[in-house]
């Protein structure tokens, strides 16, 4: 690290001569021979993504389905297998397409948290959906990235049971209801409770306190109505 302290100063003419041969180091690269390149460039895509599929259908999709009641058909996972925690039941409708990178929790002290998926639902990368007695998930339902449905929040409000590792109280928790053709935008959370209706799109970054109706842009924190779709 003094070594490198040295250089970086350049107080000396071969430190100078060191930080410029490590400035040119660190820019170096082959040049483009476009022809051989976009040929190199399309084989590895294409062996990437040869060997993703097989994985993908060999391996982390029986794998998750072994977590879920029903068939699933059509159930596409993109990028490896969701985390899945918790006693959670797991109902999944036709053509399901969820991202490798999601969580999916049921809290423990509840008897059966159900997790309900209608078809034709998209549910997008580190999405995160806590299952505290009931999440339903509609037809055509798109969840964006980084979406947070907290159906329980894990912890009591009691510093020191907290402390205790006890679990969050019964009147914490909430069922979550996203009925047909929502969408909820980019890092959406919707805490415990709360129903979206039919066709509703909820703005990138809102937090979904309370119901909201059927056919509208909501935003904000807490989200409200901006207008109604169409108008």
């Amino acid at each position: 690290m003094s070594l490198r302290a040295w250089v970086k100063r350049r107080e000396h003419p071969m430190a100078r001569l060191a930080f410029a041969a490590a400035k040119a180091l660190r820019g170096a690269r082959m040049p483009v021979i476009r022809p051989l390149h976009r040929a190199l460039y399309a084989l590895h895509k294409g062996v990437g993504g040869a060997w993703a599929n097989a994985t993908r259908i060999l391996w982390w999709t029986p794998m998750f389905l072994s977590r879920v009641e029903n068939a699933a058909p059509g159930l596409y996972l993109e990028g490896g297998m969701p985390l899945v925690m918790g006693p959670l039941t797991i109902r999944l409708g036709r053509d399901v397409r969820l991202s490798g990178a999601t969580t999916l929790t049921g809290r423990t002290a509840s008897a059966a948290p159900l997790l309900e998926v209608g078809s034709n639902v998209d549910i997008g990368w580190q999405t995160t959906i806590a299952v505290g007695t009931r999440v339903e998930l509609g037809d055509n339902v798109r969840l964006a990235g980084r979406c947070f449905l907290a159906g329980y929040p894990g912890h009591p409000l009691e510093a020191e049971r907290r402390a205790q590792g006890q679990p969050c109280d019964a009147d914490q928790i909430g069922d979550i209801i996203l009925e047909d053709d929502v969408w909820l935008a980019t890092g959406v959370t919707v805490l415990a409770g709360v129903r979206i209706g039919r066709g509703t799109v909820v703005g990138a970054g809102s937090v979904v306190t309370r119901d909201l109706p059927a056919g509208v842009i909501a935003a904000g924190c807490p989200a409200r109505v901006i207008r109604e779709i169409g108008r």
